[in-house]
């Protein structure tokens, strides 16, 4: 398996991907998706993902970062066009958090959705990583006014309820989890795992962020540990280890288009 949704290019790994890397191959995961959070960020992840070949990478703007513009959205359109590069993101909303103004990142999004349905049409097509904190309500309806593809669409590090995950899944997105699915003050997002088909499931670590059980705590997360998550997901839902890491390596590989094996 592969990790789905990590952050090489932060401080905690900038210095040493190629141990992260070696760690993660000793655990049984394979490669890694960077993922971009702002359009400098984008640049520093293709580069990562150029250096190492079982890494990939995405172009987007994070909410959370939606107000640290100018956004150059030449870069993100430059990074898009590398075959290193396999979706756009992570974008969407955070209401978590007071700031940046749920306007300003409204706004981000707006304008990252009207890009992204332009370079579709001119052919650079990709699927889409999803940053959605206390928003569904609110992101979705925005998605759906989008011509992007909605099976396109994957709802990163959910951490929501089961009507929450039913909103995702009737849309018509892919689910990620990470290291909190493990922890035993979430279970309303265990409860939301069971509901996802096996064919709509990924894995991921949001490293250096979450440390799965066993490893919470850990600071910092290392994409080694998505293969905690994974087998806790499979035991969770009551499938076969076997036929669940099948799944995800299928479900992985159909949606972005690599060997996640």
């Amino acid at each position: 398996m592969i990790d789905t949704h990590c952050h090489l290019t932060f401080p905690d790994f900038a210095a040493d991907v190629p141990g992260v890397l070696s760690r993660a191959r000793e655990a049984g995961v394979t490669g890694a998706i960077t993922i971009s959070t702002t359009s400098e960020d984008c640049l520093l992840a293709r580069a990562t993902a150029r250096e190492n070949d079982r890494v990939w990478c995405t172009a987007g703007v994070h909410p959370l970062y939606a107000d640290r513009g100018p956004h150059a959205w030449e870069n993100i359109r430059a990074v898009g066009e590398d075959e290193r590069c396999v979706a756009w993101g992570e974008l969407g909303l955070d209401k978590h958090y007071d700031t940046p103004a749920i306007a300003t990142q409204r706004s981000v999004l707006k304008d990252q959705l009207a890009h992204l349905e332009e370079w579709s049409r001119q052919g650079l097509a990709k699927p889409v990583v999803l940053h959605c904190r206390k928003a569904f309500d609110e992101l979705i309806p925005m998605l759906e006014v989008s011509s992007l593809p909605r099976d396109r669409y994957v709802f990163h590090c959910f951490t929501g309820t089961p009507d929450d995950v039913r909103q995702c899944l009737d849309f018509g997105a892919m689910v990620s989890f990470t290291g909190v699915v493990t922890y035993r003050n979430a279970p309303e997002v265990r409860e939301a795992a069971k509901l996802v088909p096996i064919d709509r499931i990924m894995v991921e670590t949001d490293a250096p962020y979450l440390s799965p059980e066993p490893m919470r705590g850990t600071r910092p997360c290392e994409p080694a540990f998505v293969a905690h998550t994974a087998r806790f997901l499979a035991e969770l839902r009551g499938e076969a280890w076997d036929e669940f890491h099948a799944a995800i390596n299928a479900n992985t590989a159909r949606f972005f288009g690599i060997d996640a094996s």
